[in-house]
């Protein structure tokens, strides 16, 4: 898993009901893009450094105009 500052970390519910959590990557802690990453999460605005596991995935933003 590899990303940049910027990308979003979805998390998937793990249950039917469970909404998934969404947060923006805002540094970038591992060697080459890889985690951990430091995550602002939507849902709040709290900001955790995340160790991402199997049902995670990192969506990659398209740049601003």
């Amino acid at each position: 898993m590899q990303a940049k500052v910027g990308d979003m970390l979805v998390v998937h519910g793990q249950r039917t009901g469970v909404p998934d959590h969404l947060g923006r990557i805002t540094e970038v802690r591992g060697k080459e893009g890889g985690p951990p990453f430091m995550v602002r999460w939507d849902d709040d605005g709290h900001e955790g450094l995340v160790f991402p596991g199997p049902d995670a995935v990192v969506s990659h933003q398209a740049p601003d105009s």
